[in-house]
């Protein structure tokens, strides 16, 4: 079920197939404004069409650059005409989001440039540092003016007189993005002498400077990097077009399929699920998060162009755990974090400490989140530690994203649990991979389930429980969990219009199923279930609102590996509406009669048929004119009507449709 604000994901049992990956967020702004800093025009097919992107396009397009094309459209590619160092708007107030990779880079090229800018993003963007970047182009003469908390966006920025005399000095360990900037902005004050720029501290996410480099490289400028701490732009460099230049495909992104790949070998369901647009030779240094997964013991496979992961090794039931340093792919780190709940052993992410100053303090959310799924983490300044489940300690949760599309991608991986998965703003994946969730649903696969509905005596139950046992598949009876909640109610005096206390009730229901049995307490109550008293009351209580949703996520709950067979009155329109396969069983009011007369007679029950018509007559009308998921079948059902046929048959009939459809 998909809202406006949020995605329900089931739980998952495999994963197969292929995936183009949207081209990649750190190249494609790179290379926008390379392009447009540069002389002639460049091409620009696989670029990147997202939040990130479309606000650096803004941008460049508000300071005068000509941009032909526009990358929504896969059938054209974007031309960026550049400007040879010279941007035909000297001024302009710019909003770029919360785009790390538009802001930083901008902020040092229109400093460099001179003239009279206002940038400015979302209120997150306004609490990412810039400050260390700042210092430097100020150590050089540059004008830029805090406009809000000193260290932070909105900047503006005026005409300084920029001379580099001597080496600039830039911090590294807060975010490799600072010393990106300097470096793609610095051919712009390349004269007779060489630039040199040095970094204090530990350069993390140094893969994301080696990008830099090659693409300055692909624009006609090779820097000299000596041990990441010192970097040298030859006297002479200019930015001149390479003509054509392909973006590749996120190699970040890559990460969520890869892992859907190896998770989905969990259950011994799994296929191979490739990543294309991304192979062993990319430029991007999160390609390194396929080689770790391997070392964890997934099965990975590489060829031109594209990386597959195949399930597990040979022999690995679970993936390994372990210490893994992240300092080179600290944003496939965040999927290793939710892979860790597979693994077998405690995991170490150490190198994150780039996590608190992203999109959100992600080492905050990434714990608070993974302890709503009932995970045990813990985490430092610049390290997580994140222990698996079992099965038992997994708990549904509605996870909130932050506005940060890696905490909603990263945790979709979580369906590879026994549970149900909200995903708050799925919307916020806009910012590097609008199509992920459809992406996502077409190369995994949900536990099956195969819905059987219709009315009172209809033989579901009977049906639901013999199919289950041919297919291998969990049962879940839903008339049974209704049974249960009026059982409660009458046992414990609850009235049965009292909708606020049915469903308080309902959220605390102490039931299980075993062996065919219902148990309540731990007590047996299966005959009971059975009686007149019980199903009436069930009947009553089903068409309160309130009720139905407190025991809906217990219902959802038992899909579980291998697969469910439910039965009842809404599995196919409401509790299960991706099912496989549908059913909507039925048969005269009075063939239903005569087969619940029997079955009470048996019971020891004393009726009459007459008084069993006459009840299953007024629940049918109680079930299918109810204003709450009334009795009715699925758009997508098959009719099976099973008034002249026997068990055997009717089971043959729905296990060859699900076979067929499956």
């Amino acid at each position: 079920m998909t809202q406006a604000d949020c995605i329900d994901l089931p739980p998952l049992i495999g994963a197969a197939g292929s995936v183009s990956l949207p081209g990649s967020k750190s190249i494609s702004n790179r290379v926008l404004l390379l392009s447009a800093l540069a002389d002639g025009a460049t091409a620009l097919p696989g670029l990147l069409d997202s939040d990130d992107t479309r606000v650096m396009l803004a941008a460049l397009r508000q300071l005068g650059v000509r941009i032909d094309g526009d990358p929504a459209d896969p059938a054209a590619t974007v031309v960026v005409h550049g400007c040879g160092a010279r941007l035909p708007r000297r001024d302009g107030e710019l909003f770029l989001g919360n785009a790390g990779t538009a802001v930083r880079p901008l902020t040092a090229a229109l400093a460099l440039l001179g003239g009279d800018y206002t940038l400015r993003g979302v209120a997150r963007m306004h609490e990412r540092p810039i400050g260390d970047l700042v210092d430097a182009l100020r150590a050089i003469g540059c004008v830029v003016d805090y406009l809000g908390n000193p260290g932070y966006p909105p900047l503006r920025i005026g005409e300084g007189r920029p001379r580099v005399q001597q080496a600039l000095r830039v911090r590294g360990d807060v975010s490799s993005q600072f010393l990106t900037a300097l470096l793609l902005a610095l051919p712009l004050l390349a004269g007779e002498r060489d630039i040199d720029v040095e970094v204090e501290g530990t350069l993390i996410s140094r893969p994301y400077v080696a990008l830099t480099l090659q693409l300055l490289q692909r624009f006609g400028v090779r820097v000299r990097q000596q041990d990441w701490q010192r970097f040298v732009i030859p006297a002479g460099s200019s930015l001149r077009s390479p003509g054509s230049l392909r973006v590749e495909g996120d190699a970040s992104s890559a990460s969520y399929f890869l892992a859907a790949g190896a998770l989905g070998g969990l259950h011994g369901r799994g296929g191979a699920v490739r990543v294309q647009g991304v192979d062993a030779d990319s430029v991007q240094g999160d390609v390194e998060f396929a080689r770790v997964l391997q070392r964890l013991g997934a099965r990975i496979e590489w060829g031109p162009g594209w990386i597959e992961a195949c399930g597990l090794q040979p022999g690995s039931r679970r993936l390994r755990g372990g210490e893994i340093d992240c300092l080179a792919i600290p944003d496939a780190a965040m999927t290793l974090a939710v892979t860790a709940l597979f693994a077998d052993s405690p995991t170490l992410l150490t190198g994150i400490a780039s996590w608190r100053v992203k999109e959100t303090d992600r080492i905050h959310a990434m714990l608070t989140e993974l302890r709503k799924l009932g995970a045990r983490a813990e985490a430092g300044d610049d390290w997580l530690r994140v222990w698996p489940m079992d099965d038992a300690a997994w708990r549904g949760a509605s996870i909130a994203t932050y506005d940060d599309h890696r905490m909603a991608m990263c945790f979709s991986l979580a369906s590879f649990g026994p549970v149900d998965l909200r995903i708050e703003d799925p919307d916020c994946v806009r910012k590097t991979f609008p199509g992920y969730f459809r992406a996502f649903a077409q190369v995994t696969r949900p536990v099956p389930v195969l819905a059987i509905d219709g009315p009172t005596a209809s033989g579901k139950g009977t049906l639901a429980a013999r199919v289950a046992a041919t297919l291998g598949f969990r049962v879940l009876d839903s008339g049974s969990l209704y049974r249960a909640a009026a059982l409660q109610a009458l046992r414990r005096g609850v009235a049965l219009d009292d909708e606020a206390a049915l469903a308080a009730l309902a959220r605390e229901l102490p039931v299980a199923w075993l062996d065919g049995r219902v148990l309540l307490d731990g007590d047996d109550v299966t005959p009971e279930l059975r009686s007149e008293r019980v199903g009436s009351a069930a009947s009553a209580i089903a068409a309160l609102p309130r009720l139905r949703e407190a025991l809906l996520d217990l219902q959802r709950a038992q899909r579980r590996a291998p697969g469910l067979v439910a039965d009842g009155r809404d599995m196919g329109t409401v509790v299960f509406p991706d099912a496989g396969l549908k059913v909507f069983l039925t048969a005269s009011a009075q063939t239903r009669a005569e087969r619940r007369y029997k079955q009470l007679i048996c019971q020891g029950i004393s009726t009459t048929l007459q008084n069993v018509l006459r009840d299953l007559t007024a629940r049918d009308l109680r079930d299918s004119s109810r204003s709450v998921a009334a009795l009715a079948a699925a758009p997508d059902a098959l009719p099976l009507d099973n008034a002249e046929l026997d068990v055997d048959s009717t089971v043959a009939r729905v296990v060859q449709w699900w076979r067929e459809r499956t």
